[in-house]
């Protein structure tokens, strides 16, 4: 029999001073049993930080949503899609192999890596030549005591608050926070 996800919520208020977005956001993140904590918070702060291009891109005309990700290797971890259909924007966490990456950038108008693991820098210096070419592929080092103590954060039932300003997030609950200063590789 195989193993079922596990259901959280989070109730995520948003206040993107650097974007000029502010909204809440009623999520439901299917964790996957081989996914930990600290993967499924970082898809949870892949949403924060990319959250304001609904307006940005979509003009309030799209969805941001979590994609099947682990139990789907086809789909992304998040997505943005306009009123049309069309993929906007495809997010991956953790570290993808080349040839995903490249569909994805065939699939979509944007592709973004949040690479967070403590052997990233070894993946991105045996892949970084290899994604070069990848024009839409932006790449992302979230720091490692960050993406762990996000993890930290992980509880069924969440209500979060994420501040973005000067290109860095806040993610807290009513007890803890968690600073990310997010590093582009690409």
């Amino acid at each position: 029999m195989a193993l079922k996800s596990t259901i959280y919520k989070a109730n995520l208020s948003i206040a993107d001073i650097d974007h000029g977005y502010y909204a809440d956001h009623a999520l439901t993140l299917a964790r996957h049993p081989s996914e930990t904590d600290e993967r499924m918070m970082i898809r949870l702060l892949a949403l924060a930080l990319n959250a304001h291009q609904l307006q940005t891109v979509c003009q309030g005309d799209g969805t941001m949503a979590f994609g099947a990700g682990l139990s789907d290797p086809d789909e992304p971890d998040v997505w943005l899609r306009d009123f049309t259909g069309r993929t906007r924007l495809w997010i991956e966490v953790g570290q993808p192999e080349e040839k995903p990456l490249a569909k994805a950038c065939q699939k979509s108008d944007a592709v973004i890596v949040y690479a967070f693991h403590h052997a990233a820098e070894v993946w991105w210096r045996g892949i970084e030549n290899k994604l070069a070419r990848l024009d839409k592929l932006q790449v992302w080092r979230v720091p490692t005591e960050s993406s762990q103590a996000l993890g930290r954060l992980a509880e069924r039932s969440m209500q979060l608050q994420a501040t973005f300003q000067d290109g860095a997030l806040t993610l807290g609950n009513a007890s803890d926070s968690v600073h990310i200063d997010p590093l582009r590789w690409k």
